[in-house]
């Protein structure tokens, strides 16, 4: 069995200070929430980024001085969104990577009804353009999987070679618009997750402990963090991202399950990973 990925998404999208006031904003605040959980075990690091309103973006400026920050703290891998601003136009989305060079990015693996109010758009069109530049960058997609027909979609882009093998999913349950969680739910997204290649999940708000347990037990990796829950406990508010990844390090040594550092996911990820943080490949 592998060793346990723990990923940190210290932010998001749509947590607020008003939901919880340890949700970190300005890139100051994100940088040492990252480096208080890379402390604690968290091994890759999720970023989303907020403009000078605290609103979502996909400002290359707020992207530059997060991960600046981060690096200059610790080698944790980096794993930024292309999804930050589901209003931004397909080279917004992706004019970041380039310059900031991150060792993963996100590849939202089709278009969903975002919380039932608005729609994700991730366009076949944008997906290849996305897939093709990961590879020139040697930066390893995150797939994310919101249901079960953007598993389908991403073994056909595997087939095309926009996806290249072994893939990394991330699966995502508890969203509204997307699959919902149960157990077996769970184990028949999981099962779908082709030969060869690795996953982690995590359930948003009250699925995050039971999703967060099964995958360590399955032997996927977890992610946690503000941006997907805002409680340690029914009622009582996490007082911290790190909070969050302490008891995930706890539940996978609980389970027997070594937990990585950031060069075993280097490591694992090498077939399709550059290492832009030592700035040579591994």
């Amino acid at each position: 069995m592998d060793k346990a990925i723990i990923t940190i998404a210290p932010t998001g999208e749509d947590t607020t200070r008003e939901m919880n006031p340890a949700v970190p904003i300005t890139p100051a605040e994100i940088a040492e929430s990252v480096y208080e959980c890379y402390q604690a075990g968290a091994s890759i690091a999720h970023i989303h980024v907020r403009n000078d309103a605290e609103k979502p973006t996909m400002e290359t400026a707020k992207f530059i001085e997060t991960c600046e920050r981060i690096r200059e703290k610790c080698d944790i891998v980096l794993n930024v969104t292309t999804s930050g601003d589901i209003t931004a136009g397909d080279e917004i989305r992706m004019a970041h990577l380039p310059i900031i060079k991150p060792e993963m990015a996100t590849f939202d693996c089709g278009t969903m009804n975002w919380g039932y109010s608005e729609i994700m758009y991730n366009s076949p069109n944008f997906l290849r353009k996305l897939g093709k530049l990961d590879q020139e960058l040697g930066i390893k997609p995150e797939v994310e999987i919101f249901d079960f027909g953007m598993m389908d979609q991403a073994v056909n882009y595997i087939k095309e070679g926009i996806l290249q093998k072994p893939v990394h999913f991330q699966l995502i349950f508890g969203t509204k618009g997307g699959v919902q969680y149960d157990p077996e739910m769970m184990w028949a997204l999981v099962r779908r997750v082709p030969e060869g290649c690795t996953w982690s999940a995590f359930g948003v708000g009250r699925y995050h402990i039971p999703v967060m347990t099964q995958a360590l037990l399955w032997g996927g990796g977890a992610r946690v963090g503000l941006e997907d829950n805002i409680y340690y406990s029914h009622g009582v508010k996490a007082e911290s991202n790190t909070q969050l990844v302490e008891r995930a390090v706890r539940l996978a040594k609980e389970l027997q399950r070594e937990v990585a550092t950031s060069d075993d996911v280097r490591e694992m990820f090498k077939a399709n990973m550059k290492n832009h943080y030592k700035g040579k490949e591994n």
